[in-house]
């Protein structure tokens, strides 16, 4: 079988060479770039995060990542984002009282979680979402958490965590489940003080909050269950 060949997004986030080895090992062809014609061009572009919502917002925006990200899922392109890469895919994230407006291709506030310790550093479980492709195999596995803020509401149709054959209704404009046909976005969880978005499945975009790249074996497992769906 022929390796997929994924662009991982270089606009100036950390811990992009983990990411990069880490989809190595899953068995793809990696290019850490931010040419647009190898970004649109390749099978998938995965967009890691470390650090502050409005920080990784700019940085995306000062190399056109927000429109290669839009153009990509309005071609059905596939787009997998980790942590923030997860967070600024909501429409605004707010943090230390400074609002900011995210990529908005899904509804819903990235904040800060109610917990008694922060961040949430460490191994934790998920409540994988029924018909989830990312955690076949893997749903009872832990994997490794680096965060302090997150979204803990989904509201995009309704339901916490819909059934791969079930419609989305009530999509954000412009997001991947506006997409004729497109099924309903599968939701997965994870709790550290109160429940958030561990995982997103929607169509062409997918994401995790949590490190795949830092949570060994079952997050390589993990990278290899999205490149099956290239």
């Amino acid at each position: 079988m022929t390796a997929k060949r994924v662009a991982v997004l270089d606009y100036g986030s950390g811990n992009v060479h983990s990411a990069v080895k880490a989809l190595a090992k899953a068995g793809a062809e990696v290019e850490l770039t931010r040419d647009p014609a190898a970004v649109l061009g390749a099978d998938g572009l995965l967009v890691p995060g470390v650090g502050a919502f409005d920080a990784v917002v700019r940085q995306l925006r000062s190399v056109r990542g927000d429109e290669l990200i839009d153009r990509r899922l309005a071609g059905g392109r596939p787009v997998m984002g980790i942590c923030v890469g997860l967070q600024v895919m909501f429409e605004r994230g707010v943090e230390r009282g400074v609002e900011t407006e995210g990529l908005g291709q899904w509804p819903g506030t990235v904040r800060e979680l109610r917990a008694p310790v922060l961040p949430h550093m460490g191994w934790n479980t998920v409540e994988a979402a029924p018909g989830s492709r990312l955690f076949d195999g893997i749903a009872d596995e832990r994997f490794y958490f680096v965060h302090s803020y997150a979204a803990t509401e989904w509201s995009l149709d309704g339901r916490a965590a819909a059934r791969p054959d079930e419609r989305s209704e009530g999509a954000a404009p412009g997001s991947p489940a506006r997409a004729a046909g497109a099924t309903a976005p599968v939701v997965t969880w994870a709790e550290h003080g109160e429940r958030f978005v561990a995982a997103v499945e929607n169509g062409p975009l997918s994401a995790t909050q949590f490190h795949p790249e830092k949570s060994g074996d079952a997050g390589i497992r993990l990278l290899r269950n999205w490149l099956s769906t290239l």
